[in-house]
């Protein structure tokens, strides 16, 4: 069966080329049509002239929705989002890429998929078009998210269930431009958190701007985040753009937004309705295409009633609340992130990593830990100066953690092992698994047990 011309309108040469030559392959269609990947092929113009089956069923589009149009028109937007090549009169791309991306189907979700995109030319090496194969692999980060079988999720660790609850919420909306409020105490990873809604967002490779509201002087709060024309104020000797402006295309992440001034709240509260302002000092209005990320440690709403906070923008920032957990709520997730920073010391310092005793483990899982986890990061740091050896002591770790901390049974708070323990305790015990199972203060045979199913 040859290949049916896919569209009629008249084509360039390129476009003609490119279409006999996928006609030679006897059955070509048939074949792509059973592929598992979803695959589409446009020319130089964009115009869409392969699209197989997969492609249809996992982005809900129809061949006759898209064959023969500009693929921005076809799908709304590119569909490769900010990845497009294409969105330039001459675009230039390697032979063979690959990236991870979003898309949006025609009933209107959010797809994360894995994509390879291929370059195709002519005998000269004149680009003529881009054929990219994907695969939905959406499903795959859930149930790897399920089944707990990672450390984390876009450069957060935990495996926590409070954790995972926060993973399965940035994958489920970092598609959407919608803002989004983090609330969470000092320390607990606001802006990770913000960082992973982008770059699991089509505006991933766009620019990612945080802006520290509570560190900015007072007088140049508006200068800093709306720019400013030159001799709009004493020392305004150019014009300069704002953190706004540098964030087209891209998101702005506003840290401490409860410490933003009256004036400048109204100001960002009209961004947030109509997409626009004015520099300091200017008349030009200016138009920014931006999502807007904002995290606090206070109680936004206590803010609102105290008349300190807008209540007109709190609901405007507030679309989407993700409220991070103190560590002490998810301590399973200590050793995980102990080690972590122990990898990260030795990376940065170029030693073998340290270890951790059991003692020192107990004491630092039965800590509060006020600063979360940049607090348990500094301590670690700390004891990885302080330590003579390869393994880290109660004595060497932070003295308000050891005055506040006694010894407990070096067991996880859960009631259940976990593999960095039961390794310590072995290690410890030179490998003799009765006094390990003393050490975690278990049973040999709840032990025996645990080794069997770590084993495999």
């Amino acid at each position: 069966m040859a290949l049916t011309p896919i569209y009629t309108p008249t084509k360039d040469s390129a476009a003609l080329m490119l279409e006999e030559i996928i006609s030679y392959a006897h059955n070509l269609e048939r074949v792509l049509d059973n592929l598992k990947e979803g695959i589409i092929a446009h020319d130089t113009s964009r115009r869409i002239f392969y699209f197989n089956q997969e492609a249809e069923r996992i982005t809900g589009f129809s061949k006759e929705d898209v064959l023969g149009k500009d693929c921005h028109l076809a799908f709304g937007k590119p569909f490769c989002g900010s990845r497009c090549h294409f969105c330039v009169d001459q675009p230039v791309l390697d032979d063979k890429e690959e990236c991870i991306t979003h898309i949006q189907t025609r009933q209107g979700e959010f797809r994360r998929i894995e994509m390879r995109v291929t370059a195709m030319a002519d005998n000269q090496g004149a680009l003529l078009g881009v054929l990219a194969a994907f695969r939905d692999v959406t499903g795959l980060l859930n149930l790897q998210l399920k089944a707990e079988k990672s450390q984390g999720f876009a450069d957060i660790i935990g495996q926590d269930v409070k954790m995972l609850e926060i993973f399965h919420q940035i994958r489920n909306i970092a598609g959407y431009d919608y803002p989004v409020h983090i609330s969470g105490e000092t320390g607990t990873g606001k802006e990770l958190v913000a960082a992973a809604l982008h770059n699991e967002s089509p505006r991933c490779l766009g620019p990612f701007v945080p802006i520290n509201c509570g560190a900015l002087p007072e007088g140049l709060i508006e200068s800093e985040l709306f720019g400013h024309v030159k001799g709009a104020f004493t020392g305004a000797i150019r014009d300069k753009k704002g953190r706004f402006e540098l964030a087209d295309g891209g998101t702005v992440f506003l840290d401490e937004v409860a410490e933003l001034t009256k004036p400048v709240q109204v100001k960002l509260l009209r961004f947030l309705q109509e997409g626009e302002f004015e520099r300091v000092g200017g008349e030009k209005t200016i138009s920014v295409n931006v999502k807007v990320t904002s995290a606090t440690n206070k109680d936004l709403k206590n803010e609102v009633r105290l008349n300190r906070f807008r209540d007109d923008l709190y609901y405007r920032l507030n679309v989407i609340p993700i409220h991070l957990p103190p560590l002490r709520e998810r301590k399973n997730d200590i050793p995980l992130l102990i080690e972590h920073f122990l990898q990260e010391a030795a990376r940065r310092n170029g030693q073998k990593p340290r270890r951790i005793s059991i003692e020192a483990l107990s004491q630092m899982t039965a800590y509060r830990w006020p600063g979360n986890v940049r607090e348990l990061q500094n301590a670690i740091q700390y004891a990885v100066v302080k330590s003579q050896g390869n393994i880290i002591l109660p004595i060497d770790i932070p003295l308000e953690i050891q005055s506040v901390t006694r010894p407990v049974k070096p067991k996880n708070h859960s009631g259940k092992l976990n593999d960095y323990l039961v390794k310590s305790a072995l290690e410890r015990s030179g490998e003799n698994k009765a006094k390990a199972a003393k050490l975690l203060g278990v049973g040999r045979a709840t032990l025996y047990r645990y080794l069997k199913n770590m084993n495999g």
